[in-house]
């Protein structure tokens, strides 16, 4: 007879990795989606109306867990702070910000680097050792980045000629690496659950006042289309509360180790999903910027300490 506990185990594990799969081609799809929407969705709005129906959909499970541990936000409300407006606040409202002028599979190349970024700014915020081979995969990283930014034309790099969206979504990498780093510095403990509705429902007040002035003085807002609803439907759903969850579900599973592997699947997933809907095409600096970009994180990861 099978043991019960042995298999429940097992199909627990399928789940892990069948989710480690699912998480990063929803990753690439807000990329691809976010490029396919700019046009009729500000980003600001993108980014503000994604937060609001994903809390909305969290909230009937995540405010009971916020109440019972209310004296933990009252007693770290700095902290959540700062780790909201960097992640939730900053970090997709750039990476939307970025789709206005640059490829889906730019923005899903340079996100790919946000190990490097996280193991840059652990070396020079918290100090963390970094040896010789994380090193030369951190240089390795940003040699990538720096081929796709400039397409593979060096003159665009001494012109300073260089797309408005790669810099932009460079800059998202960095808020996301920042928010990694103080979250190990700042460490709030409180549920995953009640964390992640407080870190969003911050990082919606944090938004707000810049979608505001988007709206009255810039973009003036968009129309709610079937098309628009459905974008934003899968934003809160399925990159934002079901890529959380299953990452959260498949490190407790497998471990940090073996889940940042499948985080390499993502610029495969968007190349390809990028090249269907929107009829972008990979170009020679793609092949050469992702590949140095990949050789960099296997470097850089497989070394020293962990970057999570």
């Amino acid at each position: 007879m099978s043991n019960p506990v042995l298999a429940g185990r097992s199909s627990s594990r399928h789940l892990a990795y069948l989710g480690l799969v699912l998480t990063p081609l929803f990753w690439a799809g807000n990329a691809v989606v976010a490029r396919a929407a700019v046009e009729q969705m500000p980003p600001m709005a993108m980014s503000f109306w994604r937060w609001c129906l994903a809390l909305a959909i969290l909230l009937p499970f995540g405010a009971p867990a916020v109440w019972r541990q209310r004296h933990l936000v009252r007693q770290h409300w700095g902290s959540l702070l700062v780790l909201s407006a960097f992640s939730v606040g900053a970090f997709n409202s750039l990476l939307y910000v970025a789709a206005q002028t640059t490829t889906a599979t730019n923005i899903a190349l340079i996100n790919a680097t946000i190990p490097i970024m996280v193991a840059l700014l652990a070396w020079l915020i918290l100090g963390d050792r970094t040896r010789p081979l994380q090193a030369l995969g951190i240089g390795l990283a940003v040699l990538g980045i720096v081929l796709v930014v400039i397409q593979g034309q060096w003159q665009r790099l001494m012109a300073l000629q260089l797309q408005t969206g790669d810099l932009v979504m460079v800059l998202a990498v960095f808020s996301w690496g920042l928010f990694s780093v103080l979250l190990r510095r700042q460490r709030v403990p409180m549920g995953a659950l009640a964390f992640l509705t407080v870190q969003i429902a911050i990082g919606i007040l944090v938004i707000l006042p810049f979608y505001l002035v988007d709206l009255v003085w810039y973009s003036g807002g968009f129309e709610l289309n079937q098309g628009n609803l459905t974008s934003l439907a899968y934003f809160a759903i399925f990159p934002g509360l079901l890529a959380y969850s299953f990452w959260n579900h498949a490190i407790h599973e497998v471990g940090p180790a073996r889940s940042a592997v499948f985080m390499y699947l993502t610029p495969v997933f968007t190349s390809v999903l990028a090249m269907v809907f929107l009829d972008e095409q990979l170009a020679p600096h793609h092949l050469a910027g992702g590949g140095l970009i990949l050789l960099g994180l296997v470097l850089a990861t497989r070394v020293g300490r962990p970057v999570h």
